[in-house]
């Protein structure tokens, strides 16, 4: 187990790491790209995605404030024409 605290490690490159089980308390990740990631399973709380983009995702059982978002994108198609 490696534990960082207070620690500055801006910049880095993970890739092919297992990060699963991990728990990430209040940690900047402003700016990041996440590519090929698998968070199934995984819980977010007191999160900003302000001004984040999301796309080319499986969405299925993904809920946001306890209502699926497969649904919200569903009644959104059928909405914007």
């Amino acid at each position: 187990m490696i534990k960082l605290t207070n620690t500055n490690i801006k910049g880095s490159h993970f890739e092919d790491v297992n990060l699963s089980k991990t728990q990430f308390d209040d940690v900047n990740l402003s700016e990041s790209s996440f590519n090929n990631i698998n968070l199934s399973q995984c819980s977010f709380e007191n999160l900003s995605l302000a001004n984040s983009h999301i796309k080319d995702c499986r969405l299925d059982g993904l809920t946001i404030n306890d209502i699926l978002v497969t649904e919200l994108l569903a009644h959104y198609e059928t909405r914007k024409d």
